[in-house]
């Protein structure tokens, strides 16, 4: 064991060590370095296409660092329709504002997430709907909390018995997660309303219990990390849906203020191209969505087929995904997958497949970009 430290001699006591950690992890300012990263990407495209970046989150990063990384990535782009998607919180960038807000399908029973884009004149005074949003935004700070219950009190112990099935974890183990989650309870309580929100969320747990590397085996804290990715995992299929604002309300606050509305990775979402939600567009491709893009090509243009005349078509979207609080992050500590992501990054466009099944329904990305600005002008 590092340091010679028996994870069975861990006890609820708060060190300084762990307040040092936990300033650390509840704190938004970067340092220089991490500026650095985000002002000076390590890959720049020097072609001058459109640039289309409906679907990305800025996370910890200031919305006017992300614009220095955005021209640094494309000094030629002519083009662009750049809009952020933070989760459950509006953000502007330019003459445009974005959210991804999490929704209640109550024709299928499930939560989905919807791309909601503006003019920022709009949003400016949309009392109701920034009210909604902010309700929304509050889940993940509630779903910490029942996560950090689930952890140490007895009434989930039913739950902890599920995790530990399902991820063979000891009782040794068990106990030392409790004791974590005891921990940064207490902390999180007694710095209540002086960190921000952002920050408290399930996540939060995860790399604290990845700090204690420092201190204990690091295999043991791998096996942690892994019993508490069960157990999130568990909170968040048992979150109660009725939180959520139904997605037709959404739609229909959205269209009160001209707004546009896309689906985002629907092939996790698979029901929604049948709920006949009024939308603008469905998400094709993305990082972790991309088995099925020509297929879901295919079915946009067969549902602008049967659509009548007035009606406006359906339009095909990719989103990059980009979450840019990764670039943070030390490498060894990144998700690869979602390091890898850039803003406006999407390669299909230019794949001479799916450009050949994109003609088809008369889509490039120029096209995209004009009729969708169009419809948030309107």
């Amino acid at each position: 064991m590092k340091d010679g430290k028996d994870l069975r001699k861990a006890t609820e006591e708060i060190t300084e060590w762990d307040w040092q950690i936990f300033e650390k992890l509840t704190s938004v300012e970067l340092d220089k370095r991490q500026i650095n990263l985000v002002e000076r990407p390590e890959r720049v495209y020097e072609q001058s296409d459109p640039v289309l970046a409906v679907h990305w989150h800025p996370e910890m990063v200031p919305i006017p660092l992300a614009k220095k990384r955005i021209d640094a990535l494309y000094p030629h782009a002519i083009e662009t329709l750049i809009i952020p998607t933070q989760h459950n919180e509006v953000l502007t960038y330019g003459d445009y504002a974005g959210v991804e807000v999490d929704c209640r399908a109550a024709s299928f029973n499930r939560k989905i997430q919807l791309l909601l884009h503006f003019d920022r004149r709009k949003i400016d005074e949309a009392a109701v709907f920034q009210s909604m949003i902010g309700h929304t935004y509050r889940y993940r700070r509630n779903q910490l909390s029942e996560f950090l219950e689930t952890m140490v009190d007895p009434r989930y112990e039913e739950r902890l018995r599920t995790a530990v099935k399902q991820t063979g974890t000891e009782a040794g183990l068990v106990r030392f997660a409790g004791i974590l989650a005891s921990k940064l309870t207490r902390m999180i309580e007694i710095r209540s309303g002086q960190m921000p929100d952002a920050t408290l969320k399930n996540r939060l747990f995860i790399h604290y219990a990845d700090a204690h590397r420092d201190l204990y085996d690091a295999h043991a804290i791998d096996r942690t990390v892994i019993f508490a990715l069960g157990v999130k995992k568990i909170v968040k299929k048992l979150f109660r849906l009725d939180y959520f604002y139904d997605a037709n309300e959404i739609i229909a606050e959205t269209r009160a203020l001209g707004g546009g509305v896309i689906v985002p990775h629907p092939e996790q979402f698979w029901p929604v191209l049948l709920a006949d939600y009024d939308v603008d567009g469905y998400e094709v491709w993305n990082p972790q969505s991309r088995e099925f893009t020509e297929f879901l090509i295919d079915v946009v243009i067969k549902k602008n087929r049967e659509r009548k005349r007035s009606d406006r078509r359906i339009l095909v979207m990719m989103g990059d995904d980009t979450h840019l609080s990764e670039k943070l992050l030390d490498p060894e500590k990144q998700n690869p997958d979602k390091a890898d992501r850039e803003i406006g990054y999407q390669p299909p466009w230019n794949d001479a497949a799916v450009r050949k099944v994109l003609a088809r329904g008369n889509f490039d990305k120029k096209t995209v970009i004009d009729e969708y600005r169009s419809r948030l002008a309107a």
